[in-house]
């Protein structure tokens, strides 16, 4: 059974071949479509770091086709990290690139390593923003949808 995956891409960390933060993430959505399937990508955005990572990510949010069941895509996406040279560590530190299983077509799933939604999904503006952009009905929590919880979000944030 094919499954749609909503996958969370950021970085905050120049790489090698494929340069700043925004050029990872632009490359990360490539190797997505080619290993997956790319159902759609939303604009790529620039975004103050959070936690102790320092550095400004760029982030986008991918849409993806896959057989997996979310264990094995976390797998995947954790393979793909690896080979962009993401390494264990500091929780909030800064990374090469990052690869969040954010939800899928399957609705809930809960095991010990992973649980989606992801936990946090509904207070990140920055996976919020563009899964909206690119599936504003997706089903979050119930009967919200990723639009819902992003004008939420949008309507508790400080104006400046």
């Amino acid at each position: 059974m094919t499954h749609l995956y909503a996958i969370g891409i950021g970085s905050n960390r120049r790489h090698g071949r494929f340069g700043r933060p925004a050029g990872v993430v632009e490359a990360a959505i490539a190797r997505l479509d080619q290993d997956f399937g790319l159902f759609d990508a939303s604009p790529i955005v620039l975004n103050p770091a959070h936690g102790g990572a320092g550095r400004e990510f760029a982030n986008a949010v991918a849409l993806v086709e896959s057989d997996l069941e979310p264990p094995a895509m976390l797998g995947e996406l954790k393979a793909i990290e690896r080979e962009y040279g993401r390494r264990g560590g500091r929780r909030w530190g800064c990374r090469v690139l990052d690869l969040d299983l954010v939800a899928w077509s399957g609705g809930q799933w809960r095991s010990r390593r992973l649980t989606v939604p992801h936990p946090s999904l509904e207070k990140r503006s920055f996976v919020l923003g563009p899964l909206a952009a690119i599936a504003p009905n997706w089903p979050v929590r119930g009967a919200l949808a990723a639009r819902h919880l992003a004008h939420r979000l949008a309507r508790r944030a400080p104006r400046g």
